[in-house]
């Protein structure tokens, strides 16, 4: 790496959409006010990558996998062995991880449908209260509940490889895909092979109902007119992978900022450490300001900075236009523009702005399309003329395309060195 240069990839979560029809066939991104990730692409490189290869499941795992570097097809294993380095559960090599999220279920007589993924996105301290419960009266030597933050948690099921044969190759749908929807066809595979362990992951989950119908938690919710958190939902179960770090492989150390522990243990396996910021949420109330702080802190101290923002990808999945183009729009300025002001102060730097994966409000969730990034060098600007801004439709015509997302990092972090 060329010494004293300065590395930031600032990934938007979701913030890649659709043309929508009220907004006369234009994007989020393409109506939002953007004058810096605009600014980027007219005196960077700007594309198309493809963050989810052919035959994944479009999550945010599998594209910040891409975005970080490594092919999902050799490192994935799943979300929960993920979110466990992040929380520093230590995982055996027959251990097996699951995603827990808290959700709100619907029972209509005999139909039970996904009201809320997130349970009303319930609060860090109310969860913990929730899983710490979970694990005392369902918790056993073999399985354990971990708290996260909000509605995301981790159950690790120990030994599990060994006891249940396809345990961590069933088919477990992530809960954001099915919001509204019946659950009955989304559930665990039952009777199939046998030693399977879909009997015991759906048998875990009706427990829970039943815990939680009447949980402390959930009659304080419930005096407050807010979702319930009467279910868990079990999914991205795997185990735990081995990566090669950042640093072996292109001899770089430095920092990941989220609040979302997917995207910590993500960083923590590729070898980086996390900068935690005070109020940082995952949510739209994030701090973001101090999100751009501690990313210019980061690179005082090291040479790389991955900075995380979910809010675009929570706005596209409640389906709010306005608030998917707020979100854009205060991400733009307050990380994006931020991190470009503060980089001033550095002699040389990059920087590489893209959503992970789409997130259409017509859909809802996560979309497998490839997305826009823009790659700038303070060492080489350009001057692209003919680009108005950064959005879908002009990433398109740019005719530059990565078909392997996990290569787009070699390209950020080498092709543009200087000569």
């Amino acid at each position: 790496m060329p010494a004293g240069m300065k590395y930031v990839v600032i990934v938007g979560d979701g913030m890649a959409d659709y043309g929508i029809e009220a907004l006369g066939g234009k994007t989020p991104l393409m109506v939002a006010r953007t004058p810096h990730m605009d600014w980027l692409a007219q005196h960077g490189e700007i594309g198309l990558v493809r963050t989810i290869p052919d035959g994944f499941t479009p999550g945010s795992e599998i594209a910040n996998l891409s975005i970080f570097g490594y092919d999902p097809h050799r490192y994935y294993t799943g979300r929960g062995p993920l979110e466990a380095a992040s929380l520093g559960v230590r995982l055996d090599p027959k251990d097996i991880a699951f995603r827990c999220n808290l959700v709100t279920l619907h029972f209509e007589g005999s139909k039970i449908l996904m009201e809320d993924f997130s349970a009303g996105h319930i609060s860090d301290e109310e969860a913990k209260r929730i899983i710490i419960d979970l694990d005392r009266e369902m918790g056993t030597k073999e399985i354990r509940f971990y708290p996260g933050v909000s509605y995301r948690h981790l159950m690790v099921f120990q030994n599990g490889a060994a006891k249940f044969s396809a345990l961590d190759q069933l088919e477990l749908t992530p809960p954001h895909d099915i919001t509204g929807r019946e659950i009955a066809s989304f559930l665990p595979r039952v009777g199939g092979s046998e030693g399977s362990g879909g009997d015991r992951i759906l048998s875990l989950m009706k427990k829970s109902q039943e815990l939680l119908k009447n949980h402390p938690v959930n009659l304080e919710r419930e005096a407050k007119g807010l979702r319930l958190a009467n279910s868990i939902w079990l999914w991205g179960q795997g185990r735990s992978p081995q990566m090669t770090t950042l640093e072996e492989r292109f001899g770089i150390e430095g920092y990941v900022i989220s609040a979302v522990h997917l995207l910590k243990g993500i960083g923590i396996l590729a070898g980086l450490k996390v900068l935690e910021v005070p109020g940082a949420t995952g949510y739209f109330d994030t701090n973001y300001d101090g999100k751009a702080e501690y990313a210019l802190k980061g690179l005082k101290e090291k040479d790389f900075v991955y900075v995380h923002v979910e809010a675009p990808d929570e706005a596209g999945h409640m389906g709010d236009l306005r608030l998917k183009i707020e979100m854009i729009e205060t991400f733009d300025e307050k990380i994006v523009g931020a991190i470009l002001k503060g980089l001033k102060s550095f002699e040389r730097y990059r920087v590489l702005v893209l959503p992970d994966h789409a997130t259409p409000l017509s859909m809802r969730t996560h979309a497998a399309d490839p997305v826009p990034y823009v790659i700038y060098s303070s060492e080489k600007e350009l001057r692209n003329d003919s680009v108005e801004g950064f959005d879908e439709a002009t990433a398109r015509k740019s005719q530059v395309f990565i078909g392997k997302g996990f290569e787009l990092i070699e390209r950020f972090l080498r092709t543009h060195s200087s000569n």
